[in-house]
Order: C-alpha cells, then structure tokens, then sequence
C-alpha cells in the first residue's frame, strides 16, 4: 500500500516505514505528523484511488526523526567583461520523516519498523557524510607497489 502526499510544494511516493527528507516542518525530534493532502492512495486490493484533488478520508501520518540542513547548493553568477563574478552558497532546511501508518477508509498500513533510537539519516546517510565517500563516487585505489630489483655490484 502506498500513497501520494503533498508537502512543502512537491509531491511524495510513500509507503509504511519509508523514511523521506522534506521541506522544513514544524516541529521537534519524536513529533507525530499527519498529511491529510493526500492526492492518491493504493488499497489492500492494489487498487488506486485518485483524488480531485484530494482523497477524502485519507490519511498518512510520521513521525519527525531529525531537523536538519541540506547539502549546499552553489549559485554562481558572471557577467563576461565586465570582472563580475558572485560566487553565493544556500543550505535549505528540511526535515527527516518516517512513515509510520497510511490510512484510507477502513484498509490501513502500518510500518513493521519499532522506534529505534539512536537514528541515522537513511539508514547510512550520517556514516557516509562522517567519512566523507558518497554512493555515487567509488574510493581510489591505490597503486601496486612494483617489486625492486637488486641491482649486481
């Protein structure tokens, strides 16, 4: 069972016990959200249900795991010839949830997932940021080490 919520202007495919990165919500660590902008939702049955423009009786509620900021996005402005050169960084706050029930009608789906403490972003995402490697950009390898010759005296 899934559902399409709407928040902070964007549109979000979640399922029970996904864990999302929104747009900054009100709200302290432990703190349950409920959606009720919920645009479309899955059945027990497979069957969705589109709403115009909201579902009715739909709703998907979270729990806030941890407020946060983004990875800096650089803007850089020039204007050829004429020595301007603006180099600005913007880090947008957002708000790390993990969904825990999506209700419609009388069909629900709750997360398997217990409250678990201490919480690491995504599952991985504050060890990856601790040293510093990304998903996308594989280590470096190291050079084999060529064995040395003896030389004859």
């Amino acid at each position: 069972m899934f559902a399409v919520i709407k928040s902070g202007g964007k549109q979000y495919k979640v399922s029970a016990g996904d864990v999302i990165k929104l747009e900054k919500l009100p709200g302290k660590p432990g703190t349950l959200v409920q959606f009720k902008d919920v645009i479309a939702v899955t059945g027990d049955n497979g069957q969705i249900t589109l709403g115009s423009p909201m579902v009715a009786g739909a709703v998907v509620s979270g729990e806030i795991l941890e407020q946060g900021k983004d990875e800096k996005v650089l803007i850089f402005k020039k204007r050829r010839r004429h020595n301007y050169r603006r180099k600005i960084g913007h880090r947008q706050e957002v708000t790390w949830l993990r969904v825990r029930e999506i209700k419609f009608g009388q069909s629900s789906a709750k997360s398997d997932t217990p409250n678990r403490k201490p919480y690491k972003k995504a599952d991985g995402h504050a060890a990856r940021m601790a040293k510093g490697t990304s998903p996308d950009k594989p280590k470096k390898k190291s050079a084999a080490k060529k064995p040395v010759k003896n030389k004859k005296a």
